[in-house]
């Protein structure tokens, strides 16, 4: 079926950003844009929940910028991670510059000093993550008195990642008179929550069910023991040439892996939580340019790290939360673009695997490759409880009678 290419004529869009557009060579709005950027620029609340991959950003920082354009107001975009905060400073630089308008960045991991340099500048969009936001606050170097555009970007990553108390920690300080933003790959009860508390009846824009997988990616599952992994994955790198993103779970087997695709000739660069941020944003850069051909990361790289042409995704690792196979795949196939997600279970792991088909609400393809052997999941176990007399009275013995 072929995808309904909308343009961004008839959204309200200013001739001038429309021109910043042309340039930046957008030729087409995505549908959460088509949908959102309109209700942004009449100064609605808006809930947009769309895939990871969508347009998101360009969603809320068209509207943002011509409103700022029109006033002296200032927009604070509140994000999960540094990387995410540079991706969407970015971004807003594109339609800023021409405007005049300047932006902030404020993460851990950088320079306070330049940041408080970027400050004594008088940005008036700031892109934070809310620890080093609320340690500026703090330090009274940051006021939010004169914010009147609030994003929540990711939101649901924020929640997952434990952001909640912060983030109700700096909505207190945010004026009432305020339009919000809030965009989320995924709506679970805890932004739900949120959104009736601080938000005034906001416009519900989804684009495709929360936890939807991109159509556009094909999937595979493997079934091996844990010591094929490696073997399988070399096989896998020879058979696809183009660049790949592997996802672990940890830290240390992010770092394990790296160093056995160093030494097998393969250009490969890792991001995780202990990496500086320097080094993560070489990472991204080299992975950018090809540099590198494989990054190897934990979670911490599954939402909003924009790469074109990632041409595979691999779940070296099933994610811990069946949601986050979601945000891992949705590295590829970006934009209308086809892109293909491999995963690695263990016989073992038939319940997480089940987890994440009911999520994407699809079956994972079983696949076999030729030189690996494979295996099937271990067969149900029925649990069923045969008593001894020995063993039913050392149940009874916390007390009381057994009932069921």
């Amino acid at each position: 079926m072929n995808e309904i290419k909308y343009n961004f004529s008839g959204l309200g869009i200013a001739p001038k950003i429309k021109d910043i557009l042309e340039k930046l060579k957008f030729q087409h709005a995505t549908p959460i844009q088509h949908r959102a950027i309109p209700l942004a620029l009449e100064g609605k609340d808006v809930m947009g929940v769309a895939q990871t991959g969508t347009g998101k950003t360009m969603a809320f920082a068209i509207p943002t910028v011509q409103r700022l354009a029109q006033n002296r107001d200032k927009a604070l975009v509140v994000v999960p991670t540094r990387e995410l905060a540079l991706q969407v400073e970015e971004s807003f630089a594109k339609i800023c510059r021409p405007f005049g308008i300047r932006t902030a960045v404020l993460i851990g991991g950088e320079s306070m000093h330049n940041q408080l340099r970027a400050l004594a500048a008088h940005p008036r969009v700031l892109i934070a993550t809310p620890g080093r936001l609320i340690d500026l606050m703090q330090q009274h170097k940051v006021y939010l008195h004169e914010i009147r555009i609030l994003i929540l970007d990711e939101a649901d990553r924020m929640f997952d990642m434990g952001f909640a108390p912060q983030i109700e920690w700096i909505l207190k300080f945010v004026p009432h008179e305020r339009q919000t933003l809030l965009f989320s790959a995924t709506m679970p009860t805890a932004i739900i929550s949120v959104v009736k508390r601080h938000m005034r009846i906001p416009i519900s824009v989804e684009i495709a069910p929360s936890g939807t997988k991109p159509e556009q990616v094909t999937h595979e599952l493997f079934i091996v023991k844990s010591e094929m992994k490696k073997a399988l994955l070399d096989k896998l790198l020879h058979q696809f040439r183009g660049s790949v993103l592997l996802f672990c779970r940890t830290k240390i087997g992010a770092r394990r892996i790296t160093a056995v695709l160093f030494q097998r000739g393969y250009n490969v660069a890792e991001i995780h939580s202990d990496r500086s941020l320097a080094q993560r944003r070489a990472a991204l850069e080299g992975f950018k340019r090809g540099k590198y051909r494989v990054r190897v990361a934990t979670d911490i790289a599954a939402r909003g790290i924009d790469v074109k042409g990632i041409e595979l995704v691999v779940n070296y690792d099933l994610p811990d939360d069946a949601e986050n196979y979601v945000h891992r795949i949705g590295r590829t196939g970006r934009a209308g673009s086809p892109g293909h997600a491999i995963s690695f279970a263990t016989s073992d792991q038939r319940e997480d695997v089940a987890k994440i088909e009911r999520v994407i609400n699809a079956a994972l393809p079983v696949s076999q490759h030729p030189d690996i052997p494979t295996e099937v999941f271990a067969p149900r176990i029925k649990q069923t409880y045969r008593y001894t007399q020995k063993s039913w009275r050392s149940k009874g013995s916390f007390g009381g009678s057994r009932r069921r």
